[in-house]
């Protein structure tokens, strides 16, 4: 069998996010998020741009799932905009707004392709931020529960997955610690609270879904890298390991071993989540899940000097992240040796390049060699044991890439904003034939 061939009932998707792609701010009952407001405070976000209109997919719906059909996709990973859903985050459901999710997941029924929902992607409503500080306050995880179970009784049928949430590593640090994302807050306490409340909203939504019944599976989505020392010196080693514990184990230690790793509680010190930790938390946290998605970009490259550029063996992205695809592999394979872990779903990877739409094409060719190089050390990693279940490329087209705005093109799909053209670029064309074959590409395979 070839090295790099996939099994026949491997999943082969695309990844998207609503705030990012959906646009529509304003239509049909949907409530304001967190992000709309971080949009308008002046040098948040690139040019001062927003998701306001982005690609418009909520009124291109149907062209987008013509698109994704044409291309084989085999799976679509979507979010759902909970103020498009319940406008103040507690209260009266937009019936509206669950209109255009009816028609996203029949959509893509109708047309072959399976629905991995995910319920929470940072577009917080903005009422329960201003009226209760939002993940801060415990009282937000049971509001996130009201919605889930919302989402459940409506779609739990009908969906492969639902996924509680996208990397709460960015909304608590992002978003907490550094303010570079919305909310825009700078303070370790607020970040560590909000970990907390994400990761027991969590657990008490796979509760309650499981409660009424809903039978897809269920899972979280993290951000997750491996951490490398820059030299091989005892600080940098230190370093890296701290930088893993807070990064990684952070959320992978309560969701699996029932603790938050002390390496990282001694750094956060006064400033931990012990303040809001309750009895019997952690026993919620754990609640067994049927997948764990996992996003992965770059490695961690940690010295105790200060920040290092790493090498770069094969070079960066447009986001100046380093292209390093054998850290999937190692990621991967020490996950499964630490943890009793579920099935893994690759649900993020992907990079952001240069694009030029010259004559109709766009000719990403790394682009196509990030996808190539990661995809292999993934099957590396399968044949070295670990149960990896698909893959989701980030991104099904170019989007509005948070705080950077418009600027960095991570799609599969050329989105030209003006027009709202789509244009299938040079990748997309790559991962359709790799879907078709379940394999790479010739040159990188072995027999």
């Amino acid at each position: 069998m070839n090295k790099y061939k996939f099994s026949d009932d491997f999943v082969w998707g695309v990844a998207t996010s609503a705030y990012q792609i959906e646009g529509a701010a304003r239509a049909d009952g949907r409530g304001e998020s967190i992000w709309d407001e971080f949009c308008r405070i002046p040098g948040k976000v690139v040019n001062g741009e927003s998701g306001d209109v982005a690609c418009d997919h909520y009124h291109r719906l149907e062209e987008d799932l013509d698109l994704m059909a044409d291309l084989g996709i085999k799976a679509y990973r979507f979010s759902i905009a909970w103020p498009r859903i319940q406008p103040d985050g507690k209260g009266a459901f937009n019936e509206k707004g669950l209109a255009f999710y009816e028609r996203l997941v029949d959509g893509l029924l109708k047309r072959g392709m399976q629905p991995f929902a995910t319920l929470y992607h940072w577009d917080l409503p903005l009422t329960l931020q201003q009226t209760q500080q939002g993940w801060e306050s415990r009282d937000t995880a049971y509001r996130f529960v009201e919605y889930a179970r919302k989402i459940g009784r409506v779609f739990g049928d009908r969906v492969a997955s639902i996924a509680t949430h996208n990397e709460p590593w960015c909304t608590a640090w992002l978003g907490n610690a550094t303010g570079y994302f919305a909310p825009g807050n700078e303070s370790l306490k607020k970040a560590a609270h909000v970990a907390h409340h994400l990761l027991l909203s969590h657990g008490l939504a796979l509760q309650a879904l499981r409660a009424d019944g809903v039978t897809a599976p269920l899972g979280i989505v993290l951000n997750q890298s491996p951490a490398h020392g820059a030299t091989d010196s005892p600080e940098d080693q230190a370093a890296a390991s701290l930088e893993y514990a807070k990064f990684v184990r952070w959320y992978m230690d309560p969701l699996f071993k029932g603790r938050y790793p002390n390496e990282a509680l001694q750094w956060y010190g006064d400033n931990g989540p012990q303040d809001v930790i309750r009895d019997g938390d952690f026993d919620i946290i754990g609640t067994p899940m049927d997948f764990l998605g996992i996003n992965y970009y770059t490695r961690i490259y940690a010295s105790a000097s200060g920040p290092k550029r790493p090498p770069g063996e094969f070079g960066f992205t447009d986001m100046d992240w380093e292209v390093y695809p054998q850290g999937l592999t190692e990621l991967l394979t020490q996950l499964n040796a630490d943890y009793d872990l579920p099935p893994i779903f690759i649900t993020e990877n992907g990079c952001a390049t240069k694009d030029v739409l010259e004559n109709g094409q766009v000719q990403d060719d790394d682009r196509i060699e990030f996808y190539d190089r990661h995809l292999a050390a993934l099957a590396d990693a399968v044949k070295q044991g670990v149960d990896v279940a698909g893959y989701f490329a980030w991104s099904l087209m170019d989007n509005f890439e948070w705080a950077s705005g418009y600027d960095k093109r991570f799609g599969m799909v050329h989105v030209d904003y003006a027009t709202q053209q789509r244009t299938l670029k040079d990748s997309a064309l790559w991962y359709r034939d790799a879907i078709a074959r379940h394999a790479l590409r010739a040159n990188t395979m072995e027999t």
